[in-house]
């Protein structure tokens, strides 16, 4: 029996094993942008938003108003790598049998997770630096270096909270239907997490349910990067975390279970 598990089990070195890693993600990014049709959606698509209602609309009601909204689209904008990269190309992959034949493969169990990862959080690191461009060159909102910086590393790293929700949605729809379970979920969490309409004109329900939803949390703590947050970062980022291991947890038992 040792004999036969070890002739099966490939060895691999650590530079093996590294390799592995980058050409998966390498494989993962020429992927996208062989489909552009998805990738410039995804990226486009927040920053149209926020040009017309967070910049041409808001601005002329508020002169806050550009810089408020720059973290809602801003989270809005970085929900979509998360869950359409990983939930809707996940539940294809899936059901045409790539996720078996890598399990197959002699590579590490996951370079496929983390190439699609690494390619989450290119896209939302685009799509932040499009809405800081807009923010500042269209919206004249004013930022400092640090403002900058930390915006920016707290929309990229927020990415993976989306990603663990949409790996778990990908276990639970197949490949036709995954596009409708994610907008199912997609739109209403952006609504009900208060990124299209402050929670203040919200009704009580809605304002009370809003820390159900990830984005609200990273929609807060995008809000205090720039100065208009209310405090208690910590308890945004540690329910971020929870989200993130909850969601990672349940995917991971669906996959061994449903493959």
């Amino acid at each position: 029996m040792n004999i036969i598990e070890s002739t099966a089990t490939p060895v691999m070195s650590t530079g093996q094993v590294f390799n592995a890693y980058v050409q998966e993600a390498r494989a993962e990014v020429l992927r996208y942008l062989r489909l552009p049709g998805f990738l410039l959606p995804t990226m486009l698509f927040p920053s149209v938003f926020y040009l017309m209602f967070g910049i041409i609309l808001a601005h002329q009601n508020s002169p806050d108003g550009a810089r408020f909204l720059l973290a809602s689209y801003g989270t809005f904008g970085v929900m979509a790598p998360g869950l359409f990269g990983f939930g809707v190309s996940l539940a294809i992959d899936r059901e045409h049998g790539l996720l078996t034949l890598k399990r197959a493969l002699p590579m590490p169990p996951g370079a496929y997770l983390v190439g699609k990862m690494c390619m989450a959080l290119m896209m939302a690191a685009v799509v932040t630096m499009l809405m800081l461009c807009l923010a500042r060159f269209g919206g004249g909102v004013q930022l400092t270096a640090g403002q900058v910086a930390t915006f920016f590393v707290t929309e990229v790293l927020g990415v993976l909270a989306f990603c663990s929700l949409g790996l778990l949605l990908g276990t639970l729809a197949k490949g036709q239907s995954a596009p409708g379970l994610v907008n199912l979920v997609y739109l209403p969490m952006a609504f009900l997490s208060g990124l299209w309409f402050p929670l203040s004109v919200m009704p009580k329900f809605i304002q009370a349910i809003a820390p159900l939803w990830p984005a609200y949390h990273l929609d807060q703590l995008a809000l205090s990067a720039i100065g208009m947050g209310q405090g208690g970062d910590w308890i945004h980022v540690v329910a971020l975390a929870a989200f993130t291991a909850a969601f990672l947890t349940l995917a991971a038992r669906r996959l061994a279970r449903h493959g």
